[in-house]
C-alpha cells in the first residue's frame, strides 16, 4: 500500500482552505478510505497546533474558527489512527541526531531536515510539502518528493489517478 509522510504544510491545508487543500482533502480522503497509509511525526501536530495558535492571536482565525480548526484536527487524527490510515511516528534520539547531518548537509531548517529523516526512517514512498526547498533537497537526498500545489499531476500518478 502506498505510504506518504506529509510535512506540516500540507496537513494544515486540511484545515485551512488555501492553494493545494483540493489535494490536501484526496490525500485524507484516500487514507480515509484505505487506499494509503499516511505519515505524519509528533513535531507535525505540534507545528500544526502552533500554526492555527499564530493564525488566532495575528486575526486570521476568529475565536470560532480558530477552535473548530482545532477540533477537526484532533477528531480526524484520531478516527485516522482508529482506522490505522495515519501513522504518528514519534522523534526518536537516533532519527533526531540524524536529522542533523540533513541539517549540516543541505542546509536547511532543522525542522525540514527532522521531516526529510522521519520519512526515510519510516520507509514512505514520498514526502508531499508545500515547502519547494524542502522539496528539492528532498530529491536531491534520494527521497521521493512532490510539492502538493506545483506537482499535482504526479501526485495524481502515485494515486493512480
Amino acid at each position: 500500500m502506498l505510504k506518504l509522510y506529509l510535512d506540516t504544510s500540507v496537513v494544515l491545508k486540511r484545515y485551512l482552505a488555501e492553494s493545494g487543500t483540493e489535494i490536501a482533502d484526496l490525500l485524507f480522503d484516500e487514507a480515509e478510505a484505505g487506499e494509503l497509509t499516511i505519515t505524519i511525526s509528533m513535531w507535525n501536530i505540534g507545528e500544526v497546533l502552533g500554526v492555527f495558535d499564530t493564525k488566532h492571536r495575528q486575526g486570521w482565525l476568529k475565536e470560532k474558527e480558530f477552535k473548530m480548526a482545532q477540533n477537526n484536527f484532533a477528531k480526524e487524527l484520531v478516527k485516522l489512527i482508529r482506522l490505522k490510515a495515519i501513522e504518528v511516528t514519534p522523534i526518536f534520539g537516533s532519527v533526531l541526531a540524524e536529522s542533523w547531518n540533513v541539517l549540516m548537509k543541505y542546509h536547511i531548517y532543522e525542522a525540514d531536515a527532522l521531516q526529510m529523516t522521519t520519512c526515510r526512517y519510516g520507509k514512505n514512498d514520498a514526502l508531499i510539502s508545500n515547502d519547494e526547498k524542502l522539496v528539492e533537497v528532498s530529491r536531491k537526498s534520494g527521497l521521493q518528493a512532490f510539492s502538493i500545489t506545483r506537482d499535482k499531476e504526479e501526485i495524481g500518478h502515485l494515486l493512480q489517478y
